[in-house]
């Protein structure tokens, strides 16, 4: 049976291919956190069930593709990333998260979706099993 352990029992270092992908799902999370930041302010309460919906469906959509948890945590790193470089105030003053029960249900929301798709229990098998 093949998988990220060795005989030792210790993780191995995943392929180029792999960390590449993991990569991709980062800045893709980067992506969709940018995109949900101004869907959810512009299109409240509808803007903030689609952008939650993205993230998890983007996490989710990562554990599947990737067959395992990491996939799904690099895509919520990449999300957690973005948010946290998005809430921080500016010199100028200028700030997208605006003190309000959306924003903060955003964050919240978003990173406990992202944790709960990166500790799923089981991934999908396509035979069923």
């Amino acid at each position: 049976m093949a998988g990220p352990m060795d005989n030792n029992g210790l993780f191995t270092v995943p392929g180029p291919g792999r960390l590449a992908a993991y990569l991709g799902l980062a800045v893709l999370g980067f992506v969709t956190g940018v995109a949900g930041a101004l869907v959810q302010g512009g299109w409240f309460p509808g803007g903030l069930l689609l952008a939650l919906l993205a993230v998890g469906g983007l996490c989710y959509g990562s554990v599947v593709a990737m067959r395992g948890r990491a996939g799904g945590a690099a895509a919520g790193t990449g999300w957690l990333v973005s948010v946290v470089l998005l809430a921080a105030n500016r010199a100028e003053g200028d700030f997208l998260f605006e003190a309000g029960l959306g924003s903060y249900a955003y964050l919240l929301g978003g990173m406990a979706v992202a944790v709960m798709c990166a500790t799923v229990a089981k991934v999908p098998q396509p035979d069923g099993a």
